[in-house]
């Protein structure tokens, strides 16, 4: 049945407008808070299948704002090929590995990478560096790996991408381009549990309508905003998304 919650509908509403307009202002990046707002009126495994399909419906959207030139296609190169492996990897040891450890070591790494910023960094100019394949291929798999064990892929992937200095729009494209792998490649086991659960698929579909406007919103945000403020609020999410990966990580081992 269709929901008929009307704090579904605020919180719900809210929550996927405002990754959406994350996807079209910074290429992600807002998508980790979708499943802990949306466990605010649904079961935690509900919301994350809810998730699935529509963080893909905003690639969709997204892709028409940044289309193949806005990649950095030497990144690619490196970084996708090793997300698919961290994904693999992920699968075959997911029993072997605790999500925990995994969230709580990405978390505090990023912190202290953010953190570095913006007490240092900040003050210099932001210069492009070269493409590190070492560090491609350690961001690319550790974005994997997580996003399969601890649905916490963007972080790592995050932190190569503004570590590389990339103009603005490329750095969007660039994230909207893995974001985007990775979101298919995850919807494949989501499509399962959803079709197992039709409610999740009804809930999705009703909250679909505001992802347009969120990413076109956002693409009106990221073309209006000076490269200097838009990366600040980059590594603003990426603190604040590293930092709630680390608290959760660490609340999960006192349970």
């Amino acid at each position: 049945m269709i929901p008929d919650d009307p704090l579904f509908y605020i919180v719900g509403l809210t929550t996927i407008f405002i990754v959406a307009v994350g996807k079209g202002a910074f290429g992600g990046g807002l998508a980790i808070l979708g499943v802990p707002l949306l466990s605010l009126v649904l079961p935690p495994l509900d919301a994350a299948i809810v998730v699935a399909p529509l963080v893909t419906f905003m690639d969709f959207f997204a892709f028409g704002s940044f289309g193949r030139n806005t990649w950095s296609k030497p990144d690619l190169v490196w970084l996708a090929p090793a997300l698919l492996a961290g994904i693999a990897l992920g699968y075959i040891f997911f029993v072997y590995v605790d999500p925990r450890i995994v969230a709580a070591g990405i978390g505090a790494i990023t912190v202290v990478f953010a953190l570095d910023w913006f007490l240092r960094g900040r003050k210099a100019e932001h210069k492009e560096r070269p493409v590190s394949p070492p560090l491609a291929l350690l961001a690319g798999s550790a974005a994997g790996f997580t996003t399969f064990v601890a649905h916490a892929g963007g972080p790592p992937m995050t932190a190569y991408l503004l570590y590389r200095g990339l103009n603005k729009t490329v750095y969007a494209g660039t994230a909207v381009a893995l974001f985007s792998l990775g979101n298919l490649v995850k919807l494949i086991p989501y499509s399962a549990l959803a079709f197992a659960k039709p409610s999740t698929l009804l809930q999705a579909l009703v909250l679909a309508p505001v992802v347009p406007l969120g990413v076109w919103l956002g693409k009106y945000i990221h073309d209006r905003l000076d490269q200097a403020r838009l990366f600040f609020w980059c590594y603003v999410i990426l603190l604040v998304a590293a930092a709630k990966l680390l608290y959760d990580a660490l609340r999960a081992f006192s349970v």
